[in-house]
């Protein structure tokens, strides 16, 4: 039996539709990222699941029990917000215990949890605290020790690992996801960052304007997206998408390459990231399209300079140029629309 299991989840608000006909599942120890920019439901769907939004239809289950319309009191979920959400006056293990205590649980067994729970965030020297003496990833891990003590069946994580700074960010992904796998939990994770999701996750929900644009492994998305929408969202930079004017052909800028033969480009600039730069150009022969490729090490490329680009005809994504969806019948590779050129080859 998967462990949550949404049906056809709406949400409207008159005429708008925040939510529309979502449906997922997600399995006990599963880490699942809800993925999207920001406007197209994630956190909606989040709140309809913690009961702190009452959705317009549709059904949800945990663990078989229908928890659709029940207080979020009585759904037995942990939660992680965005923002810590510690009490100031209060220590760190009395924020951790809060909900223990409210829920009148025992003395000796809250106790028990407390010492689990404090060895897995190593926040034994700063119990004593209040949340105004700590940094930004103890004041994380508090909260994450008060979704932990629970030992709810289902955690719910919203952004919180947003209001971190970038190193500290990359530290508590790591230390998230490893603390997630030793104790087996079942997070959904909500996130506009894709490196959260795809580091993190072992599946991706991502949403576009409220609905469910692909759902899949990392590598899924990533490899096969299933329209256009994912293809740009997924990667960074993102994929390239080349009109031709019956499909689109998308190209990972990973995969294109400089040749003495290939098609002809245009520099616009290039962006030095330290262990590669990013190119931009344009295909001068298709109506200065923009091409974006990722090169190896410090590559400093004059504006206005010519270039000769290729790609293996495998690595071409087929789109159609209407609905966006991806093709899955055979589509002609992008050669095919420059007979003068001599056939692709990578060195």
């Amino acid at each position: 039996m998967s462990q949550l299991e949404v049906q056809t989840l709406c949400k409207a608000w008159g005429d708008t539709r925040a939510v529309s006909d979502i449906s997922f599942s997600i399995e006990p120890g599963e880490f699942v990222a809800l993925l999207g920019p920001s406007g197209c439901g994630k956190s909606t769907t989040l709140k309809m699941i913690a009961g702190l939004e009452t959705p317009t239809s549709g059904s949800i289950r945990l663990n078989g029990r229908d928890i659709t319309r029940l207080p979020p009191g009585q759904r037995g979920l942990a939660m992680v917000f965005q923002s810590y959400a510690l009490f100031p006056h209060l220590s760190v293990a009395e924020n951790i215990l809060f909900g223990l205590k409210a829920r009148r649980v025992a003395v000796e067994e809250r106790n028990r949890r407390l010492r689990q729970v404090t060895e897995l965030v190593d926040l034994g020297p700063q119990l004593h605290k209040k949340p105004g003496q700590l940094s930004g990833g103890q004041c994380q891990r508090v909260a994450l020790a008060r979704a932990i003590v629970a030992e709810a069946p289902l955690c719910l994580m919203d952004e919180p690992l947003s209001n971190l700074d970038a190193k500290l960010r990359n530290e508590m992904r790591a230390e998230l996801r490893s603390l997630q796998q030793r104790l087996g939990m079942t997070v959904l994770y909500v996130t506009h960052d894709q490196v959260e999701a795809m580091s993190m996750a072992d599946r991706i929900l991502l949403l576009n304007q409220g609905r469910v644009a692909q759902m899949g492994t990392p590598q899924a998305l990533y490899s096969t997206p299933e329209n256009t929408f994912v293809a740009r969202f997924i990667g960074n930079p993102p994929m390239n998408l080349i009109d031709t004017g019956q499909h689109r052909i998308g190209i990972r800028p990973e995969h294109v390459h400089c040749h003495h033969q290939g098609e002809p480009a245009r520099v616009l600039g290039c962006d030095y990231h330290g262990a590669d730069t990013i190119i931009d150009a344009v295909l001068t022969r298709l109506g200065d399209q923009l091409i974006k490729l990722r090169l190896p090490g410090h590559q400093l490329l004059s504006c206005g300079a010519e270039l000769k680009l290729n790609w293996l005809p495998e690595h071409e994504h087929g789109f159609c140029a209407h609905s966006g969806q991806r093709l899955n019948t055979p589509f002609a590779p992008l050669s095919t629309y420059f007979p003068h050129t001599e056939s692709y080859h990578v060195a």
